[in-house]
């Protein structure tokens, strides 16, 4: 698996590639600026990104822009940002095509090795991945929604859904059998007039209905 990776501190750099290529991964560009990212996701071979928000030379939105436009040329490219700070808005852009394969994790996360690749993993598989800060901060400025004919329990559900768990793993952290899991999530998907539909992921729409995206 080929990667990008575009982050301006040397020193992050390093550890992130070291810990990307014991995942398995492949780190065929590690860039600091606009420029260069944007050169480096053009490549036909580059299977995922790994980046900042805030890059060279001004320090705003440049890595979101480059991935906005990286998703743009390939539909549903996997993209994992990693931020300083919580930035709803820039976690919101990048879920708004409802294509998944996004991750908004804080950079405290890539202290744990393991939490950072599986979250990874879960980007390139399709799934969505937000950090619990994120979506904190993202609900907090929330008007009401659809997504309030939800029960408490419902909603614990989904936020670990936006965090990327899958059933088993939601299961396990509510100390809840899957079979109850399985009976929240339809009932979230019915509430948030989710039908099925093979083109669409309805565990990333209904993500994206609870973020108000």
């Amino acid at each position: 698996m080929r990667v990008v990776l575009a982050e301006d501190h040397a020193l992050l750099a390093a550890g992130l590639t070291r810990i990307l290529e014991s995942g398995g991964y492949t780190v065929v560009a590690s860039v600091d600026n606009a420029p260069d990212l944007d050169r480096a996701l053009a490549g036909p071979d580059v299977d995922a990104a790994v980046l900042d928000v805030r890059l060279h030379p001004s320090f705003t939105d440049e890595g979101l822009v480059a991935a906005i436009t990286a998703r743009e040329r390939r539909p549903g490219f996997p993209v994992m940002v990693l931020s300083q700070y919580v930035e709803h808005l820039y976690a919101r852009e990048l879920l708004a095509s409802g294509e998944g394969s996004v991750g908004y994790l804080l950079k405290d996360r890539v202290s744990d090795v393991t939490e950072f690749l599986d979250g990874l993993a879960r980007v390139i598989e399709g799934g969505t991945v937000i950090d619990p800060e994120v979506i904190a901060s993202i609900m907090a400025k929330r008007p009401e929604e659809p997504v309030d004919r939800l029960t408490a329990r419902e909603g614990e559900v989904l936020a670990l859904m936006a965090e990327g768990r899958s059933n088993a793993a939601i299961a396990s952290a509510l100390f809840v059998t899957e079979k109850a899991v399985a009976k929240h999530t339809n009932s979230i998907f019915t509430k948030l007039d989710l039908p099925p539909d093979i083109d669409d992921n309805r565990r990333v729409r209904a993500v994206l209905a609870w973020l108000r995206v």
